[in-house]
């Protein structure tokens, strides 16, 4: 396992465990955090990221947050996973997506996720998983 791939199952850890502080702990001052890279715009610096986080936490249960496949190259981290969790109407939100994190040291200071934020909606309104979204989280999980 590479450095940034155990930072961030460190933060995996933390953000089931529903720990905002620690997850924080692993982000740069000067983080520049695109959750929904081109949908939305960035979430920037730590203060902001926690604000993000609170209202994130909020409507999320369960969360079973996966990994299926890593690349390492210096200080950048590629990933493909998914966010899946139980909303507090009890909806199920399974959101497959790729992401790439960049590092300064052990502190991540640009996070970039790619994903559908249609997909999120539909699913938060109640509509079951689609097909194309179960066969992506189908897949054995990364080590």
């Amino acid at each position: 396992m590479g450095r940034c791939y155990g930072i961030l199952r460190q933060v995996i850890e933390a953000w089931q465990a529903k720990d905002i502080d620690r997850v924080l702990s692993f982000m740069a001052e000067d983080i520049v955090w695109h959750y929904a890279a081109a949908a939305a715009p960035p979430v920037r610096g730590k203060a902001s990221a926690r604000k993000l986080l609170e209202r994130f936490q909020a409507d999320m249960h369960g969360i079973q947050w996966r990994i299926f496949a890593h690349a390492e190259t210096g200080d950048r981290l590629f990933v493909e996973g998914v966010d899946d969790y139980r909303t507090t109407e009890g909806h199920r939100v399974a959101t497959p997506y790729a992401g790439v994190l960049d590092f300064r040291g052990d502190l991540i200071v640009g996070w970039r996720d790619y994903v559908d934020l249609g997909v999120a909606a539909q699913q938060k309104a109640g509509e079951p998983l689609s097909r194309q979204v179960d066969e992506l989280l189908d897949r054995p999980l990364a080590s």
